[in-house]
């Protein structure tokens, strides 16, 4: 169906990518991120083409619908390649500032959120989460790990739960992945709650599948990190964010929710089906959830769409400790202790061996353990639908790759952008 389509895409794609780059920069203002060519940012731009036919083999095989890919180094784009489709049965091609589903990267940028309160001296990173949202006071333990709290023991924690457990996934919620999920899937979303708020009361009312502090599950922990920024500055997650980050930071097509497809940029979403082969689960149109839901429920946790350029300008403040273009988020040093390893030696069972997790990113902790070609200091996230972000402050690399299918565990899209990004680099 898209054979000859394809062939003219690739052979695009095969012109140098600095043309690419310079259209790129071309739809934006003076503000933008330089281009370099590769070589001049240590790396070879032999290896770089290797990517693209990587890239292009997950949708030949019709397991992703595009792909869009993006390096920089010392705040320079040396690498951004957009390929395959926006809308598959539309032969749409993928667009340069498309509009994606970014679900778990929106995890740092609520964090980023919370810290910056924190460095207004609002509260005290071991302050009990209770003393803003009273209802965690008097959450208790499930000695089986059973939401409903129906089966064994409900215990009094050890102690409470911090902020700080909940920026690191250390609270002990009840969770999507271990224990009873039925039951906390119900109580989280059956009915649908009318606020934030509403929420998170309901996932403090659960039983907590351990003590805070013992282990790291992934939860909507981050959901509740939103939650407190509501709280601690009187707005809305969604307007502080506008406010006070995207805004500042020139971030004007990251949004929780659309009024329409800002000229047909929202991709759409996949699912793998039969063989694996992607089918529409959402659309780029203006039938997509993103558009139709009811605005009241503003996750933390993942409920944010993004561009590439706005991500890059988020990740590229990081990198910077906590700066972009004279605009300053954060202090140097909240950034670094956002970076380290808060969860010692526990096992993340998500990431694997050698990985760790500080205050909204996870960290890389061992390069031989982790199997990562990432510095051992990066920090990265992804997204349910198969995006991904890092920043790497050794080597000064941010990297991005942006898809629409989920799941996604079926593939290695993710694990081959990175490898192939530092087998490119030559010093």
């Amino acid at each position: 169906m898209k054979n000859d389509l394809m062939i003219r895409l690739i052979q695009k794609s095969k012109v140098l990518v600095i043309t690419n780059l310079i259209f790129f920069s071309s739809v934006f203002s003076s503000q933008e991120f330089q281009f370099s060519n590769p070589e001049d940012q240590g790396f070879s731009e032999e290896r770089l083409k290797r990517l693209a036919p990587v890239m292009q083999k997950y949708i030949d095989q019709d397991l992703t619908p595009g792909v869009l890919t993006a390096i920089m180094r010392n705040e320079k784009i040396v690498y951004f390649e957009t390929q395959g489709f926006m809308d598959v049965k539309e032969e749409k091609p993928l667009r340069e500032d498309a509009i994606f589903r970014i679900a778990s990267m929106t995890k740092p940028i609520a964090s980023v959120a919370l810290m910056m309160l924190w460095e207004e001296g609002h509260f005290q990173l071991n302050d009990p989460v209770s003393k803003f949202i009273p209802t965690f006071s008097e959450t208790k333990v499930s000695t089986t790990s059973d939401a409903s709290g129906k089966t064994g023991d409900l215990v009094d924690p050890k102690r409470e739960i911090t902020i700080r457990d909940m920026l690191t996934h250390t609270a002990g919620l009840a969770n999507n992945y271990i224990g009873n999920k039925d039951a906390y899937r119900k109580a989280m979303y059956q009915p649908r709650p009318k606020s934030n708020s509403e929420q998170i009361n309901r996932l403090a009312k659960l039983a907590l599948n351990y003590h805070p502090g013992e282990e790291w599950q992934y939860s909507a922990a981050t959901s509740v990190v939103g939650h407190l920024v509501e709280i601690i500055s009187g707005k809305s997650l969604d307007m502080f964010l506008k406010e006070r980050l995207f805004s500042p930071l020139d971030m004007a097509d990251t949004h929780f929710y659309l009024d329409n497809t800002k000229g047909g940029r929202l991709a759409a979403q996949y699912t793998p089906g039969k063989n694996k082969k992607i089918i529409l689960q959402d659309p780029g149109s203006q039938k997509s959830r993103w558009i139709t839901s009811p605005r009241n429920i503003f996750s933390g946790s993942g409920g944010l769409v993004s561009t590439a350029r706005d991500y890059l300008r988020f990740q590229q403040m990081i990198l910077n400790e906590g700066q972009l273009n004279g605009v300053r988020i954060l202090a140097p040093s909240t950034v670094s202790l956002m970076l380290e390893n808060h969860t010692g030696n526990l096992p993340i069972w998500l990431t694997g061996p050698g990985t760790g997790f500080g205050l909204g990113y996870g960290v890389i902790v061992d390069r031989g353990k982790s199997s990562s070609p990432l510095s051992e200091g990066s920090a990265y996230w992804g997204g349910a639908y198969c995006t991904i972000s890092w920043i790497d402050r050794e080597k000064n690399i941010v990297g991005l790759l942006m898809t629409q299918v989920r799941p996604y565990t079926h593939i290695n899209i993710r694990r081959d952008f990175q490898v192939l990004t530092y087998q490119a680099i030559m010093d």
